[in-house]
C-alpha cells in the first residue's frame, strides 16, 4: 500500500469528519451564528447629542419645504408693459411674480447656471416653451387675461415658479 493510498482511506472514514467537525466546534464557533448583535455601549450625551442633531434636521427640512415664504415681487410697468428680471442660478430669483391681469408682461430670464434642467423654462397655461441661454437675458411676452396662480417650471419639472395674476386695478 502506498502513503497516498493510506491518506485517502483515513479520508474517507466517517471519523475523520467527525473529529474535524468536533474540533472546529470546540475552538470558536467558526461556523455559527447566533443571529445576535453584540452591544456597544456610548456615553450618554453622544446619544443625546446624536439625538438632537437628527430632530434639527427633521426641523430644518420642515421649515425649508412647508413654512419659508418664497420671495414676492410686483412687476414694475413700464411703457405699458409689466416687466421683471428673473435669474436663473440654482433656480428662478424671484420665484413669485405679481401682475394685473389684461396687460402685457415681459418677464427677462437672465440665466446664469449651466445645469441642463434650466436651459428651457415652460410656461404651459400659457402654451409657452423657451430656451434660455446661459450667460444672456431671454425675454417672454405674454398677456395675462384672467386672475390666477400660474406655474413655471423648467425643462425638467424640478424647478418652479408662479406667476400670480390679480384683477386690474384699473
Amino acid at each position: 500500500m502506498t502513503s497516498g493510498s493510506v491518506v485517502a482511506e483515513i479520508a474517507s472514514r466517517p471519523v475523520v469528519a467527525q473529529v474535524v467537525a468536533q474540533v472546529n466546534h470546540e475552538t470558536g464557533h467558526a461556523t455559527e451564528q447566533t443571529g445576535q448583535f453584540q452591544r456597544i455601549e456610548q456615553p450618554l450625551w453622544l446619544k443625546g447629542a446624536v439625538t438632537a442633531g437628527g430632530l434639527g434636521l427633521v426641523g430644518l427640512e420642515l421649515w425649508w419645504f412647508l413654512l419659508s415664504k418664497p420671495k414676492s415681487r410686483q412687476a414694475t410697468t413700464q411703457a405699458g408693459v409689466q416687466e421683471v428680471t428673473i435669474t436663473v442660478d440654482g433656480g428662478y430669483e424671484p420665484s413669485q411674480i405679481v401682475v394685473q391681469a389684461g396687460q402685457p408682461v415681459r418677464l427677462n430670464f437672465d440665466r446664469q447656471d449651466p445645469s441642463s434642467c434650466l436651459e428651457e423654462v415652460r410656461f404651459p397655461d400659457f402654451h409657452i416653451a423657451q430656451a434660455l441661454l446661459l450667460h444672456q437675458t431671454t425675454a417672454i411676452e405674454f398677456t395675462p387675461d384672467k386672475p390666477g396662480r400660474y406655474e413655471f417650471t423648467c425643462g425638467m419639472n424640478m424647478f418652479r415658479g408662479v406667476v400670480e395674476v390679480r384683477k386690474s386695478s384699473i
